[in-house]
Formats: C-alpha cells, sequence, structure tokens
C-alpha cells in the first residue's frame, strides 16, 4: 500500500503525518487548526506505507524550520529515508517516491479564513469515552478553489498560485481514487461527511481491542459491518485523525524514542508488528511499488505481513480492576472449591484488586505509531496435576466480568478449547463466550470472555483486562517468543496476567522463589489424596526390547498386575517409529486384552483416546502428544525409555500426573523404566515429593476422601 504524506506545524511544533484519503485530512485541519501560523508541507502522493511510518516516528526538529523551502524539505524527506532508499538502489529500482515538483505549502489559516469553506471540529463526546466530530458551514455543491484555500500575502505571488493550482491538483487526483477502497462522493457535502463519521465511530467499535491487516479488516467487515465493507479507507482516516485508531504496518522497524533526526539514531532492524519476530526478507512488491519490501516469514501461515501491509489497532480503554472477591469461604460457597483451591484462588483474587505497577495513562510509542508490549503484572497459580486447575479460575473470571472487564483465557490446543467451551459456559450463562481456534466460524465475534489457542493472539491489541495462559510450559507457547508477543499485546497495558502451570519454567519457579513473582501454589489435587510417587525400574532401552523380540520380566509383570486391579494402562514411549512395533510385540505377550498405539500422525487419535476412556481399549502407547488433558478414571502409567533426552522433568511430572486423578482411584501406581538414573527423573521425583510435604504441613491431606466435597469432574 502507498499512501499520502505530509508535514504540519500546529500548536507551536512540527508532526509528519499520513493519510489514506488527503481530502479527509484537508478538511480536519482546516476546521480544527487553532495556530494562526497552522502550515502543512505536502512531501507526497503516493509513499510506500513502511517509509510513511518510519517518518512518522520522529519529532521533526530542524534550525529555521519554519522557513524552510521546498528544497529544504526534500533534502529532509531524503535523509530520513536514506536506508530505505541504499536498499532499493541494491536491487537496480528505478522508482522514484519523493519529487520536488510534488511538494508544495498550504499555510492552513489563510485557507479556512476566508469562506469557512472547510470548516470541521472535534468534540469529545465524554459519555462514551470516544471522539466524535460535527460539521458545520460544509461547501454545498461548489468546487475547491484555489483563491478559497490561499489568500496573498503570507508568500510570493508566483508560489501562491503553484501552491493553489497543487491542492485544487490533490483534491481532484483524490475525488477520483474514491472507490478503491475510499467514500465515493465530494466529502465537502454534509451529508457524506457525515456518512463518513458514522463509519468512523462504527469502525472504532468493531476494532476496538483488534489487530488486523488490511485484508483480515475485509473480512471482520463484511460480517460485522458490510455496508462499509468496500470504502472503509475514508472511514480509517477520520478515526485516525479523531484518535480512535492507530495505524501502522505489518513490518516497522522497532520502536525508537520519540526525538533526535531519524539519520542520527542508530539503525532498528524491522519486526514484524503481529508476531514480533525479526523480518529480514525483501521482495519486490507490486502493491507499493518499492523493489525490496520487507515482509515476516514467520507468521506467513496467518496471511502475509509486510512493510506496506496496513495494520490496524483500535484505542485501548484502561483496564478494570477486580475485586478481592470476600473471603475464602464464599468462594468454596459459590464455585464448590477444596480449602486448598480456595486459598489459592483468593490469594489471585487479592492480586486482582491491586493497582497496576506501571501507573501513568498511555504509552510514548503510541504517539509514534509504534508499539512494543511491556510485561503485565504476573500471577502464578502453581497447581499439581488434576488440582482442577479450571475450577479455581472461576472466581477470577467473575471478578473481572462483573466489574465490567474482558478476559481471555488461553490454552495450547485446539481441543483444550472444545473441551472448556462448555464447562465455561455452564460456569458463565449470562456472557458471550467466544471461542477461536484454528478455522473456527466465530472469529470475527466478539464476546465478554475468549477462549482460545494461543495463536489465535495474534489478532488482539490491547483488549482484554485480564488473560490466563492455562499450561504456559507446554508447547507451542512454551520458548515461543513469537506467542509470548502476541500474548502481551492481548493484555492491556495495565490489565493482568494469571499462569497456569503444574510444571512452571524454570525461570518463573526462581521468579516466585525469590519473591519477584507473586504466585500460590496448590499442591495437592482435589479428592486430598497424596500424588503417586513414581517407582524406577532398570531396564533396557526400548529400542533393545525391540531387537531382542523380548519384554523384561519385570515389566511384564507390573504391566499384568495393572490389569489384574483393573486399571487402564497409560504406556509412554519417546519415538513414534517405536510404537507400532511394540504394539505387536505387547500383544504377543498378553493377548486378551486390547492394546492399541496412537500418535500426533495417527488419524485415528481421537477415537483410540474415547475407546480407551470407555475401557474398550485397556493398553495405549503413546508419545507425550497424551501428557496433558486427558484424565481416564482408573489408570496406571508406565513411561518408558524415562532417561532420554526428549523427556525434561516438566513431560516427566505431566505423564505421571495421568494416574490417580480419580477420587475412586487415588492412588494410581506410576514407573519409570530407564538404564540411567537422569537429574530429570531425580527432579521430577522431588518436586512431586515437595508438593506432598507442602501439602501435608498445610493440612490440606486426607485419608477419606468422601468427607471432602467432590469437585465437577477434572
Amino acid at each position: 500500500m502507498r499512501v499520502a504524506i505530509y508535514a504540519i506545524r500546529n500548536a507551536g511544533s512540527w508532526r509528519i503525518r499520513m493519510s489514506l484519503d488527503m481530502r479527509v485530512d484537508l478538511m480536519w485541519w482546516a476546521g480544527v487548526a487553532r495556530d494562526p501560523t497552522c502550515t502543512i508541507v505536502f512531501i507526497a502522493r503516493e509513499l510506500p506505507l513502511g517509509w510513511a511510518l518510519k517518518m512518522g516516528q520522529v519529532k521533526v526538529q530542524g534550525r529555521g524550520i519554519d522557513s524552510w523551502n521546498i528544497d529544504q524539505w526534500k533534502r529532509y524527506a531524503i535523509e530520513s529515508l536514506r536506508e530505505e532508499l541504499e536498499e532499493e538502489g541494491k536491487f537496480q529500482s528505478n522508482s522514484s517516491f519523493l519529487s520536488e515538483k510534488s511538494m508544495w505549502i498550504w499555510r492552513v489559516q489563510d485557507g479556512c479564513n476566508t469562506a469557512g469553506d472547510l470548516s470541521v471540529h472535534s468534540q469529545r463526546n465524554m459519555e462514551r469515552g470516544q471522539k466524535g466530530m460535527e460539521l458545520r458551514n460544509s461547501m454545498g455543491a461548489g468546487e475547491l478553489k484555489g483563491d478559497s484555500i490561499m489568500r496573498r500575502g503570507h508568500i510570493q505571488e508566483n508560489e501562491q498560485r503553484l501552491s493553489e493550482e497543487r491542492v485544487q491538483a490533490l483534491w481532484d487526483s483524490s475525488m477520483k481514487d474514491a472507490g478503491r477502497g475510499r467514500k465515493a462522493g465530494d466529502l465537502r457535502l454534509h451529508g457524506v461527511m457525515q456518512a463518513v463519521l458514522v463509519d468512523a465511530n462504527e469502525l472504532a467499535k468493531v476494532l476496538e481491542g483488534r489487530s488486523l491487516l488490511a485484508a483480515e479488516v475485509d473480512g471482520l467487515l463484511a460480517e460485522a459491518a458490510p455496508s462499509m465493507a468496500s470504502d472503509w479507507l475514508t472511514a480509517t482516516q477520520l478515526a485516525y485523525l479523531q484518535g480512535q485508531l492507530m495505524l501502522g504496518a505489518g513490518v516497522a522497524p522497532a520502536a525508537s524514542p520519540c526525538r533526535g533526526a531519524p539519520w542520527q539514531r542508530r539503525r532498528k532492524l524491522p519486526r514484524c508488528r503481529r508476531c514480533g519476530s525479526v523480518a529480514l526478507g525483501r521482495t519486490a512488491c507490486a502493491t507499493c511499488g518499492s523493489a525490496a519490501c520487507t515482509y515476516c516469514e514467520a507468521c506467513l501461515a496467518m496471511g502475509r505481513s509486510r512493510a506496506c501491509t496496513l495494520l490496524l489497532r483500535g484505542a485501548a480503554q484502561p483496564a478494570v480492576r477486580g475485586t478481592a472477591g470476600g473471603s475464602p469461604t464464599e468462594a468454596v460457597g459459590r464455585w464448590g472449591l477444596s480449602a486448598a483451591q480456595s486459598a489459592a484462588a483468593g490469594a489471585a483474587l487479592q492480586f486482582l484488586a491491586k493497582p497496576t505497577s506501571r501507573v501513568g495513562i498511555g504509552r510514548e510509542e503510541l504517539k509514534c505509531n509504534v508499539s512494543v508490549p511491556s510485561t503485565p503484572d504476573r500471577f502464578l497459580l502453581w497447581a499439581v496435576t488434576g488440582a482442577g486447575k479450571t475450577e479455581m479460575i472461576f472466581p477470577l473470571l467473575a471478578s473481572i466480568l462483573e466489574a465490567g472487564g474482558r478476559v481471555l483465557v488461553a490454552t495450547p490446543r485446539r481441543d483444550v478449547v472444545l473441551e472448556l467451551a462448555p464447562r465455561l459456559a455452564r460456569a458463565f450463562p449470562d456472557e458471550r463466550i467466544v471461542t477461536l481456534y484454528g478455522g473456527s466460524e466465530e472469529r470475527w465475534r466478539s464476546g465478554t470472555m475468549t477462549l482460545a489457542t494461543t495463536h489465535q493472539l495474534m489478532r488482539f491489541y490491547e483488549a482484554f483486562d485480564l488473560v490466563i495462559i492455562d499450561e504456559i510450559d507446554a508447547f507451542p507457547f512454551h520458548n515461543d517468543p513469537m506467542l509470548a508477543y502476541a500474548a502481551q499485546n492481548a493484555c492491556k497495558y495495565d490489565g493482568k496476567f494469571v499462569y497456569l502451570s503444574a510444571t512452571p519454567p524454570r525461570q518463573l519457579q526462581k521468579e516466585a522463589s525469590r519473591g519477584i513473582l507473586p504466585h500460590a501454589k496448590v499442591p495437592v489435587r482435589f479428592h486430598g489424596h497424596p500424588l503417586p510417587v513414581p517407582s524406577r525400574l532398570d531396564m533396557k532401552s526400548v529400542a533393545h526390547c525391540l531387537h531382542q523380540r523380548r519384554i523384561p520380566v519385570k515389566l511384564l509383570r507390573n504391566l499384568e498386575q495393572s490389569i489384574k486391579r483393573g486399571a487402564q494402562l497409560f504406556v509412554f514411549v519417546s519415538r513414534i517409529r517405536h510404537i507400532e512395533p511394540f504394539v505387536m510385540l505387547l500383544r504377543r505377550y498378553m493377548p486378551r486384552i486390547r492394546i492399541e498405539g496412537t500418535s500426533s500422525v495417527d488419524p485415528q487419535r481421537s477415537e483410540k483416546v474415547a475407546a480407551f476412556r470407555d475401557t474398550q481399549i485397556r493398553l495405549l502407547i503413546t508419545t507425550t502428544i497424551l501428557e496433558r488433558g486427558v484424565t481416564v478414571a482408573r489408570s496406571d502409567v508406565f513411561i518408558l525409555d524415562a532417561d532420554s533426552g526428549l523427556f525434561d522433568e516438566a513431560s516427566l511430572i505431566q505423564m505421571s500426573g495421568r494416574a490417580g486423578r480419580s477420587k475412586d482411584d487415588p492412588a494410581g501406581r506410576v514407573f519409570l523404566t530407564s538404564s540411567h538414573w537422569t537429574s530429570s527423573q531425580k527432579g521430577a521425583i522431588s518436586q512431586i515429593k515437595r508438593m506432598n510435604r507442602i501439602a501435608q504441613k498445610g493440612g490440606y491431606l486426607t485419608r477419606d476422601p468422601m468427607n471432602k466435597q467432590a469437585s465437577p469432574e477434572h
């Protein structure tokens, strides 16, 4: 995309602005400018969007700038874009975006004092917290003549006439652009501009909390506001001038302070404003005309993000604060939480009720049309597997919703989204709940509660007062800066983050232990029994067993004992290629039970997991794909090759957590089989034992689960 760009002097300072429809800007500044020396310097009619944004990031300053002539402004523009012009030269480009002939100067007050031809002014709508605009003394059907824009006296007569002609030419060319995403009709007509104002306010409303590329805006408006789907650029420009929207590019340099000449600052690498990744790919672009348009390769699956792709972000409202939530007894009564769950939820509620640690309204980088997410206030809810994390977040969600806020629950996998959606709907029947995942039909819908996979967060910007990240240690969120960037962008700058995990990343554990990260531990499951502590079986690797075509006696004996006690058996292996041959080998030894295998590449995975839950399959050989989110009432766990480098401490704890989750079978058995005793195995067992000690010390353990109020199925 190419945009118009100009410099404006208003209220004693200069600034660079870009425009999607210069007709809107001409009318806007003629009405709102109160500075008698207000001046517009038109720099270029069609400049690549990324170039225009770069110029707009820096405060315009220079010696004698108020009296610069056209040649001096051209030199300033060329210096501002030196890097871009040099890059164009590398590609032997003949592109010419800056021409002295296309530049002119308009003294706004001289233009509008004659007849009030372009009298548009803004006013704040205090009730809605938005900016509105009303039109007065609109021009009727007359043409925009040079005599009504410029008056003699401030510049020489020949320069005045030339400027008048160029203003008229700009208006005429902008009229011809109508129909290419811009509003048709003469904006000087009262009815036409009023329609643009209505569209601008509607556009700001539907884009609130969104971060969308131009193609995504088309999709949103086709569903939410079809009347403006074909000509929203004009309304966008008006909403931008009113402060309702932020205009950006899919790829732009990292944020820089809004001071200093652009050629005096160190070069910043371009980054994708959607996913945060460094964008180094360049290609010729027919859209903007550049021979070296930068694009992002990291998030191509969600549509191409380019330096010339328009990125719209709705202006955010301040975050709401939750209430303290009352006493733990009240939480138990409303949500049926156990003592341990209620204590953790109470600590989290106190966190939500505290003011954010960051003060002030807005960010300096927003003034530069660049946004860099800062880490919001965070809280870690560290709950053992099977503790009932979902039920524990109900009081947190209610606290923000009752205060009029919006909440987000993000989880790594689609199947978890689909599982949680009906549970949240039952708990909050009066809320509008939107579920987002790849292929979701609710992609453009808006709700007070959003349940989404982490990749979907890239389409939000400061939308939520509370963001809850479930299983922060799980793939794909863990160690993916792109998703962390998206999650931080989705939370309001003064909003709150809550992490849920049974196995937090090591860095978060350190921050919690040092008191840097506020947190609460839930060391016991809802049924009040201790976590099963894994036992070790010293045996050869799975590969060795397959090569020998033999199952070690100690492993076979324990498998048979689990079958006799009526348990379902999870058998975890480290390699997908081992699953089928190990299934065939086990079937020889245990022909009376149904044995199956599944993995991430198995098209029948869902059917097999369902059959396993229904006890049709008694022994399921799988990988870490089932280490989370699967609950089977009576189950034992066997982790083969537990010394594999693919099994870290967190994954061993998660796999072990498949056992003992039911109140009817709280003491499931867990075995780690390996030929070596690794630090990951030692750490996993140590953490499980430590949680049991904390639970015992806190008085949360019971030997009679019937004395505890049963929580819903976890």
